[in-house]
This record gives structure tokens, sequence and C-alpha cells, in this order.
């Protein structure tokens, strides 16, 4: 049976029914989730086209195109912000969480997930309190790495040759350090000119000081032995660069000792932290690089006169001691009188003694003289004659006595030559000798030799001995003739007749 239709039920279904129906004169046309969300945003946008928050950051992220991502949030509600690259660029702090901040900017929604978040143009620390927080957090962070500690500190050069600046070039910082220097102590200056302040000051310091330690020695450009990291005073703003973690990364791992002169001496930053040496001024950096140049002439000066004082001071000792042994000594006088004395005695007793010598000689060689009279002498040279003739060696027995050797040496003579053992090779003999050059005299000796010399008249013949093959020639040479005896003088008998 069929249920009759109520205007009630009608009523019901068009507000919940199965299927949605559009009734007559119904101008609530449904809109897509696009064009309410259109809607929404640029009712958000007109409405908060421009806003000022005060908030912590919290999940600060920066994305790999530059834009910066963050939440602001405070004790009862948290708002999403986005900051696009050129914006993010221009921050003069390192957005941290934790840090509070005054950020700028407009509300929209993001359709994507349904959420509202601020657009943020610029972004400032909320008050020097805030910047204090952060910059107290951030030295605790680094301390904690230990780029603080005492250890790591250098000791700066007494002298360095060169010295290198990062500052300036502009300021009065630059033109203090150099006067300072060139009062002090002459050196080279070589200046890498840098922002000290703004927002890219941070990357230019960091850039100069590993610029300083990229130097290679022995280059174009000298190598610094020092690097000074100076800065005039001002607020905790214009200093704020040198509390950037870059900076004080640069500075710590710097290979040449740094000496950071940042601002006045009760300003104090990361910067002076991480560097070797903290100077209160740059002017006091300067004096800190370099000695006094007249204080170290003065000194050398004063050691050298030490070192005189020192050298002669053992001379001046020497001769007093002298002095003093010198005057204990007797006089030489007194040492030399004794012996002064007993060679005046010898000296006498010299000349007495040549004296009597001379007179006993004279005495002699007047005997003597006397004894070798002209008739004297001619006495003794006849004696002499007369003992010679009694002697018997009168010119014409030498000569007797000669011939008669001469005349018993003759035979001799003529038998010599028929006794020479090569008088027979002259008639066809032959002389047979061993390879040792000894006459051989029979077969059976001849036999045991391996080689025999043959000697003929005109030369010599070497053979080898075979068994029953006969004797084979092996060299020859010519015979040196035997010299002849010659004949000369007959030799001189004794004249004794032994």
């Amino acid at each position: 049976m069929p249920v009759p239709f109520d205007d009630d039920d009608d009523a019901e279904g068009r507000s919940g029914g199965l299927v949605a129906k559009q009734g007559a004169g119904d101008n609530a046309v449904p809109l897509s989730i696009t064009e309410i969300s259109a809607l929404l945003k640029r009712t958000v946008e007109d409405r908060f086209g421009f806003v000022r928050l005060r908030g912590e950051l919290s999940g600060v992220k920066r994305a790999a195109s530059g834009h910066l991502y963050c939440a602001l949030k405070d004790e009862g509600a948290v708002i999403d912000g986005v900051m696009w690259r050129g914006g993010a660029q221009r921050l003069a702090f390192r957005p941290e969480d934790g840090v509070e901040v005054i950020a700028t900017g407009k509300l929209t929604t993001y359709p994507g997930r349904s959420k509202y978040q601020v657009v943020i143009e610029t972004m400032e620390i909320a008050g020097e309190g805030a910047l204090l927080a952060l910059l107290e957090k951030r030295r605790a962070q680094l301390a904690a790495e230990g780029l603080f500690a005492a250890e790591r500190k250098r000791a700066i050069p007494f002298l360095p040759r060169v010295i290198g600046v990062v500052t300036s070039p502009t300021g009065a910082v630059i033109r203090d350090i150099l006067h300072r220097l060139a009062d002090r102590f002459p050196s080279q200056v070589l200046v890498w000119p840098v922002l000290v302040q703004g927002e890219s000051a941070a990357a230019q310091i960091a850039n100069a000081v590993r610029g300083f330690s990229a130097i290679q020695p022995g280059g174009p450009v000298p190598r610094p032995d020092l690097v000074i990291v100076a800065r005039g005073g001002g607020s905790i703003e214009d200093l704020w660069s040198f509390n950037e973690e870059i900076v004080v990364r640069a500075v710590a791992e710097s290979t040449i000792p740094v000496i950071s002169a940042v601002g006045h001496e009760t300003d104090t930053t990361l910067c002076d932290y991480a560097a070797d040496r903290r100077a209160p001024t740059p002017t006091a950096a300067a004096e800190m690089a370099v000695p006094v140049r007249l204080e170290l002439l003065s000194q050398l000066d004063e050691l050298a006169l030490r070192k005189r004082r020192c050298a002669l001071r053992p001379v001046a000792l020497g001769r007093e001691r002298l002095e003093a042994r010198v005057q204990r000594l007797p006089k030489p006088e007194a040492l030399l009188a004794a012996k002064a004395q007993k060679l005046d005695e010898l000296s006498e007793r010299l000349r007495r003694g040549l004296r009597d010598e001379s007179a006993a000689k004279a005495k002699r060689l007047a005997e003597t003289t006397a004894k070798l009279s002209l008739p004297l002498l001619r006495h003794r040279v006849a004696a002499s004659g007369e003992r010679l003739d009694r002697a018997g060696l009168t010119p014409r027995l030498l000569t007797r006595r000669l011939t008669l050797a001469r005349d018993s040496l003759a035979p001799f003579g003529r038998v010599l030559p028929q006794l020479d053992p090569r008088r027979p090779l002259q008639r066809g003999y032959a002389l047979v000798k061993d390879s040792q050059g000894r006459a051989l005299t029979t077969q059976a000796r001849a036999s045991q030799e391996s080689s025999l010399v043959l000697e003929f008249r005109d030369g010599e013949l070497s053979v080898t001995v075979g068994a029953g093959e006969g004797v084979a020639p092996v060299a020859s040479a010519p015979r040196r003739p035997a010299p002849r005896p010659k004949a000369g003088p007959p030799g001189q008998d004794d004249l004794f007749g032994s």
C-alpha cells in the first residue's frame, strides 16, 4: 500500500536526507574547498596585512632553497612562520630555538594544510635582555666544545716580522694600530679590509681570518706571524658580528696566533674568548704585538755592558790577587844578591884561570918552537931516507917481481882456450842440455826429459822427445858467441912474494 507524502517529511529530507536537493528559492550555492580557502585567505590578509608579533622562536629550520621556517610561541599559543630567502639573508643574527624575537609581517593561510601562518619580513631580537640571553646560550655551547679552553691558547711571538690586521680600512682603528706600531717597533702590516658591522660582516671577518691562515710561507704575499682582529667601540648590536659562531670558529681554528681587540675595555665578545690573547683596545693590541724598539736597544746596550763587565771582572780580580802576591814576594835584588856575588867570584876565577892557562901554553909553545930548528929537521929527513934505502923497496926490485909473475901466468893463458867446452862446436859437435840449461852427458838422462835444447855453433834448437817418433824441433834461438878472453897486462904479484 503506498505511503502518503507529507510536507514535513519533505523538509526533513532537504536538511538531512540521503541525496542533497535544492528547493525552489534556495540561494545557498555550495562552495568548493578551494573557493572557501581563497575567500578565507583574502579575508585574513585584508584584515591582518601588517602585524608585529613578539614571541619565542621554536623549530627553526632553514631549507635548501634558503627559506626559513619556524614557529612563534608564548605561554598560550603557537603560530607558524615563514621567511623567504631574501629576507632570511638580510638577518643580522642567526635565528635559534629559544630566542625571543619581534617579527614583522602579515598573516596568511596555507590552503594545503588548512593552517594560518605569518609571513615574516623582518625579525629582530626582542630587546637587549633577549640578545644577552642568546649570547650566553651561544657562549655556553661553544665553551662546551672546548673552543675557549686555556690549553688551546698559543703564545704571541715576541717580535713578529709581518702582522695581519682584520678591520675596516676606513675607520680610526687601523690608523691607531699603524701609528702605535710605528712608534714602538716598525713592522710590515697586511690589512684585510672587511665590514665590521652589518649583515655580511661576520662572513667577511671569518673569511679574512681563514685567508691569512691559508697563505703559504715563501709565496708572493708574506705569511703573517700574528693576526689582530680589531674594531672600535659600540653597543652590543654593533659588536654582534664578532659574536657570530662563524667568526668564533674561524678564530679558534686559525693556525696563526690571534689577538682580539673588539670594542673598548668593558666590551666583551665571543671572539675575545676564542682568541689567543684579548686586548682591551686596538691600540693596546698593537702594544701587545711588538715590544718597544728603543727599550730593546737600551736592554741590548745594558746586556753588552754587563757582558763587558763580566769579561773584565776576572781580569780585575786577577790583577788584585797578583798585586797582593807581588807584595808578599821578596825583592828581586835580595833574591839575586847571593847569585850575583857567586857570579863575580866565578868570573874572577875564570879570568885568573885563563891567564894562567895562556901563560902555560905560551911556555910549551916556546919550548916546542925551540925544538923545531931547521938543522934538526934536515937531520931527521936524512935519517928517514937512510932507513928507506935499507928496506930494499927500490923500483927496480918491484919491476922484476912483476915480470916473473907475468911469465908464470903465460902458459895458463895458452891452455885456457883449449879447455873451453864450446870449442868443439866449431868443428860440428852439438851440446845437449835440459830445459834448465844443464848439460846432459848420458842417453839415459836425456830420455827422462820431455824437451831438450841442442846448442850448435850458430845457435840453439829446442826439441821434444817422443817415444819412437824421433825428436821434434820446438823453437830455435841464435846462440850468442862465447866471449873471447881479453889479453891484458899481467896481474901485479904480491910485493912480499906470497
